[in-house]
């Protein structure tokens, strides 16, 4: 009887199977989703470097199946398997993980993605994620309810809050500083409306494009322009330069007070733009950078 099944027949029957896996792969998240409530998770996909840091943090990175790009720090966390970057949350990508949760920053997108996720029945759990110290505390204790962790939270946001405190009793300096990306091919400087600038702020640091909002591109006249003493740029847009030889080659950089002080700080990029648990650590390192006495740039 096989030999009268047509390929017509045949051709039907493919988007019926992709359609009824479709839906069996909703049903198991539905049913996955459904014994996880009252229960701790226990296959976690994070999205967003600072949320994955923090689950790290709360000792539960033995929850999290997999995270996304974002993810740097700690080091266990690079080498979970990664679903992307959570700006463009890949759907296929973290269903595949077969998650019980799913802790997204609220930067975690496009809207369509998340969208999908709940619709198929995904346990999306979306936390805080303003460029404010007070959205982090908000973070923590969001990441810590989801983990069941509430008590390993309030030790971290007391510890927080403690080396906070004494880090900003120190006398502010007020040196200006310019905190450089490179994500396109071009520089960029952090103005206000950004975690780059609320960081330098709680470092008693002077933007010197606080007046500015968002990301700015930097041509050479700005650059002298803005005349910085300090310039603060990430590992990764380091790298992308080829190094630091190569940053002071980048028109404007060497003519800066900064360069010729030799005050040009590489930093972790989650470390100094994620505003995550580590901020009392990035703070310290930047007020350092700052006091420290000039010296001849390379």
């Amino acid at each position: 009887m096989s030999a009268g099944i047509t390929t017509e027949h045949a051709v039907v029957t493919r988007p019926m199977a992709r359609g009824l896996r479709a839906a069996g792969l909703a049903l198991c998240l539905s049913l996955a989703a459904w014994a996880a409530q009252g229960a701790a998770p226990e296959r976690v996909v994070t999205l967003g470097g600072s949320v994955t840091e923090i689950a790290f943090a709360l000792d539960r990175g033995d929850r999290i199946v997999a995270d996304d790009l974002s993810s740097l720090y700690p080091e266990a966390a690079t080498r979970l398997p990664r679903v992307g970057y959570y700006r463009a949350t890949p759907v296929e990508g973290v269903v595949a993980m077969r998650p019980d949760m799913v802790l997204a920053s609220e930067q975690a997108g496009p809207p369509h993605a998340i969208q999908k996720l709940t619709e198929l029945g995904v346990n999306l759990q979306v936390v805080s994620d303003q460029p404010t110290v007070a959205s982090l505390y908000r973070r923590i204790d969001q990441v810590a309810a989801a983990l069941d962790a509430k008590s390993a939270g309030a030790r971290l946001s007391a510890a927080l809050k403690r080396d906070l405190d004494r880090i900003q009793a120190q006398p502010r300096s007020d040196r200006p500083t310019l905190l450089m990306v490179n994500r396109t091919g071009s520089s960029q400087g952090a103005g206000s409306g950004t975690a780059a600038d609320e960081v330098l702020r709680l470092a008693g640091l002077a933007n010197v494009l606080a007046g500015q909002q968002g990301y700015k591109p930097l041509s050479p006249e700005a650059m002298t322009a803005l005349a910085p003493e300090l310039i603060v740029i990430t590992t990764s847009s380091l790298d992308a330069l080829g190094g630091m030889d190569n940053l002071l080659q980048v028109p404007g950089v060497i003519a800066t007070p900064a360069a010729r002080a030799g005050r040009i700080v590489v930093m972790d990029d989650l470390l100094v733009l994620g505003l995550g648990p580590r901020l009392p650590q990035a703070l310290q390192q930047l007020q350092d950078a700052a006091g420290a006495p000039a010296r001849a740039a390379r």
